[in-house]
């Protein structure tokens, strides 16, 4: 009886129209990643100083600081969060101003005020200083902007696009304070939603400052 030698199984060639599929695939993909990181690196915030504020114990004068800071996860690579920090002349500490969406819920309202340092991290992305105002320039900005702040309009509400949200609240501020002079940056989401409906929020800042308080 003769013995048929092993051999190995017949493998049918590679389809060409699928591996072509398949390289078109990976190259669209790779196209695709390549203009995510282009814009996200377009869209990234030139800092026009060190983030670290001075201590007020080294740095008597007043002080207006805007910071922002990349939000959490990958949506930080198109986004950030932007806050505003003030130092009186003479003052101990920093006044820091933002809206804190989760505030809302636990709260009644997503406008935070609190005091000390105004250049830590936010959720492990570092704070980077979008602008700076001292001395004499700065004094008569902290009292407006903490009026402006304060009157913040959307203060009962938060949409985390296309807002209003942390940067709608911060360009509140700066139109309300026009002397800031401050622009920030495209990552900014949320700037633009304030821009597009500044007249409603200045009607209902206004209608909610002419409500009696109920004391």
């Amino acid at each position: 009886m003769e013995l048929t030698p092993n051999r190995p199984p017949d493998h049918p060639p590679p389809n060409p129209a699928i591996f072509r599929l398949m390289l078109n695939f990976l190259l669209i993909l790779a196209l695709i990643v390549g203009v995510l990181w282009f814009i996200s690196y377009r869209l990234t915030p030139t800092p026009v100083g060190p983030a670290a504020a001075p201590l007020p114990s080294e740095h008597p004068g007043a002080l207006v600081r805007i910071y922002g800071a990349d939000v959490w996860g990958l949506r930080g690579r198109f986004a950030v969060h932007t806050w505003i920090a003030t130092k009186a002349p003479d003052a101990a500490s920093y006044t820091t101003y933002q809206v804190l969406g989760w505030h809302l819920r636990r709260r009644g309202t997503v406008l935070s005020v609190t005091d000390g340092a105004p250049d830590t991290p936010w959720f492990g992305s570092r704070a980077i200083l979008l602008y700076e105002r001292s001395g004499d320039s700065a004094r008569g900005l902290v009292d407006a902007i903490d009026r402006a702040a304060r009157s913040y309009p959307y203060a009962d509400r938060y949409t985390m696009w296309p807002g209003p949200n942390s940067n709608s609240f911060t360009q509140w501020v700066i139109s309300q304070v026009p002397e800031l002079d401050a622009v920030l940056p495209q990552k900014a989401i949320g700037k633009n939603w304030l821009l597009e409906n500044i007249d409603d929020a200045q009607a209902l800042a206004a209608k909610t400052k002419a409500e009696p308080s109920g004391e």
